[in-house]
């Protein structure tokens, strides 16, 4: 993927790229299930981006983070510590309504310009450089595709459009294995709570309106998912606890 310039400074083979991104396209389409969709993106970092030593994916849900399918250690690490400080490249990204949507520290051995508080802690950490790009389509955002160095200055405006160029597949990817993965566990809800109807209709002698009643008035009462009672009653014949 990389070739050395007459003057000898290392640029990127575009015409290869384009080839392992068209790859990377249809692999991730090919896969069954949202982890090993993710997985497969933050591998293809690592793999891809020239300089990459570490990925992950970071959610952001009100302030509270969570790190998918991070490939090292230390990527979990750097979003429980931007979780704590409430700041950081990769949390800035996957904040909602964010304008921006590439981040990129070439050096965190220098004084911080931003994220003052992050910076010196993420060098305690092992990291060199880091870049963070909002996963979106039309209709979503859904987290940040964080990418990293153990070396400072690693990181070059080629990682970084060749690191926006994956993330745009990568969040089309992670939007349809989200999707479909809801509506897996849509199906098997309904299948459940269906079975579970069945089971106090036999048992109790009632109707279907009134199965469905004693599954709703129980998931009320205890404060509890109607898809949680549904599967009590599958497992022990009883919507009480």
């Amino acid at each position: 993927m990389i070739r050395t310039a007459s003057m000898g400074r290392r640029t990127v083979d575009w015409r290869n790229f384009a080839q392992q991104m068209a790859s990377l396209a249809r692999d991730l389409l090919a896969e069954q299930t949202l982890d090993a969709t993710l997985e497969q993106i933050t591998g293809s970092a690592v793999e891809l981006v020239e300089g990459c030593d570490a990925a992950g994916i970071l959610v952001l849900k009100g302030n509270r983070v969570s790190s998918l399918a991070p490939t090292d250690q230390r990527v979990i690490d750097s979003d429980r510590l931007q979780e704590r400080l409430q700041e950081g490249p990769c949390f800035e990204a996957a904040r909602p309504g964010n304008d921006e949507r590439v981040f990129r520290i070439p050096d965190l051995t220098r004084p911080a310009e931003r994220w003052p508080r992050y910076v010196p802690r993420a060098r305690e950490l092992g990291m060199g450089s880091m870049m963070g790009f909002l996963l979106y389509t039309r209709e979503e955002e859904l987290g940040a595709l964080n990418m990293y160095a153990y070396e400072p200055g690693v990181f070059t405006e080629d990682s970084e459009t060749a690191g926006w160029l994956l993330a745009s597949h990568a969040a089309v990817a992670f939007s349809s294995a989200l999707n479909d993965a809801q509506l897996q566990e849509a199906i098997a809800t309904r299948h459940m709570i269906g079975e579970a109807m069945g089971i106090l209709m036999g048992r109790h002698h009632i109707t279907e309106e009134q199965a469905f009643e004693i599954l709703r008035t129980q998931s009320q009462r205890t404060n509890t998912k109607l898809r949680d009672v549904a599967r009590r009653v599958c497992e022990t014949g009883s919507a009480e606890r």
